[in-house]
């Protein structure tokens, strides 16, 4: 039998939270099947399995923490099996009933395994959920087995947890008024994994970095005209065109033009580190809480280039599966809350970066036009936040315009490709 160590999951992460075993105790495992789902400080990462055998014991149970380098589950190898079940039929006299029994004797024992794992799997709780639906359940201190699924092959959703929530008391002793006339319970759920990470970072960036926020208006109605033009030459390479990519190209373009906001300060407080490379983070909402994944070196990608980051770093967020190296190296960050309705934010900036700008939605206002007839224009608010110990107003000010100037005119980008 050997035990199988959690392994080094990322830089400088020591514990993890176990979401969801895959397995239970007993059963069979195949060569990079997955285990289980662990969540750290980063993302939801996924173990399998080393080589093939039989899951023999679960050290640590769903819900608790896992140490990195201490025991997680036990196995018997295949091959290990496999010799101590040779040296056993060695041993064994052999009759001729016995050989003559054997392919129904088989047929008996691989019946006999298949109702005791049905019968392990029902036991332990192995039923069809999600990660999410799991840890509902577990808020509410309820069982798997007491809920009826109506999902596929009695997956156990959201809605019937709800459901088995909202049925009547089976207790008859229990009065209205001991429910009603008693006090609210909170519900309690430990702040662990990316939400743990991200509280203590932002704490640490509002406290120690002074900000400075800036507002303005973009005129996006040239811009939202052009994507709308490229868009089917986009899709038709199967790729998705929205506004960050432009967004992003711009940026990085501007940066040119204020390398400043581009540095970093040191730990110190005493130096200033200029980076020329432009990687461009996005707060993507994933189910494993806030994360940032940046696109590395906008300013010598293409529009295409771009928009296949943004679709590929977007999908892995939302998952929660976003590799280390795309979480690290982030020299300034884009929060578009205009996605989900906002029209205007105070964005805390994403440490050790400079800046943090927070896009709101896309309004269509009337305007003003040269000539004072009033036009239908679309119209985007942004909010900016630079780290005001090296970044004053009139940098941020003339930064923010040299980006407006990209957007408002999205063609000026075109004298800029290599």
């Amino acid at each position: 039998m050997s035990d199988f160590m959690l392994p080094d999951i990322g830089e400088g992460i020591v514990e993890c939270e176990v979401v969801e075993w895959r397995v239970a105790e007993g059963d069979r495992i195949e060569e990079d099947q997955p285990i289980v789902e662990v969540m750290t400080d980063k993302a939801l990462v996924e173990i399998t399995a080393p080589e093939a055998g039989v899951v023999t014991k679960l050290y640590v149970a769903q819900g608790k923490i896992a140490k990195v380098h201490a025991p997680l589950y036990a196995y018997q190898a295949e091959n290990d099996t496999q010799e101590a079940g040779a040296t056993e039929q060695a041993n064994e006299p052999q009759s001729p009933v016995a050989d003559a029994d054997s392919g129904s004797a088989k047929a008996v024992e691989q019946a006999a395994v298949a109702s005791s794992t049905c019968s392990l799997s029902t036991s332990s709780g192995k039923i069809p959920a999600s990660p999410a639906v799991r840890r509902l359940v577990r808020e509410h201190q309820l069982e798997l087995t007491a809920i009826a699924g109506s999902g596929k092959d009695g997956r156990v959703l959201k809605e019937d947890v709800l459901a088995h929530l909202n049925q009547p008391s089976a207790d008859p002793t229990q009065a209205p008024s001991q429910v009603t006339q008693g006090a609210q319970l909170p519900r309690v759920e430990p702040l662990r994994g990316v939400r743990a990470v991200m509280a203590k970072r932002m704490v640490e960036a509002a406290s120690s970095i002074p900000h400075f926020h800036y507002g303005e208006e973009i005129d996006v109605t040239d811009l939202l005209a052009l994507r709308e033009r490229l868009k089917p030459r986009v899709e038709a390479l199967g790729e998705r065109l929205t506004l960050m990519p432009f967004f992003m190209k711009a940026m990085g373009l501007a940066v040119t033009e204020a390398p400043i906001i581009n540095a970093q300060l040191n730990a110190e407080a005493n130096e200033l580190h200029y980076y020329e490379q432009c990687n461009i983070g996005m707060a993507v909402d994933s189910k494993a809480g806030l994360l940032v994944p940046n696109v590395k070196g906008v300013e010598r990608l293409t529009l295409l280039d771009i928009a296949r980051e943004v679709g590929r770093l977007t999908i892995a967020a939302r998952e929660g599966r976003v590799d280390q190296a795309d979480l690290k190296g982030g020299t300034i960050s884009i929060s578009n809350i205009g996605a989900l309705g906002g029209t205007y934010a105070a964005p805390i900036i994403n440490a050790p970066e400079a800046a943090i700008v927070a896009i709101g939605k896309t309004q269509w206002l009337p305007r003003f036009d040269e000539q004072g007839e009033v036009q239908r224009r679309a119209i985007m608010t942004i909010t900016w936040a630079g780290d005001h110990r090296f970044i004053d107003g009139g940098t941020i000010a003339r930064f923010c315009n040299a980006w407006k100037g990209y957007l408002e005119a999205p063609e000026t980008m075109l004298l800029h490709l290599g």
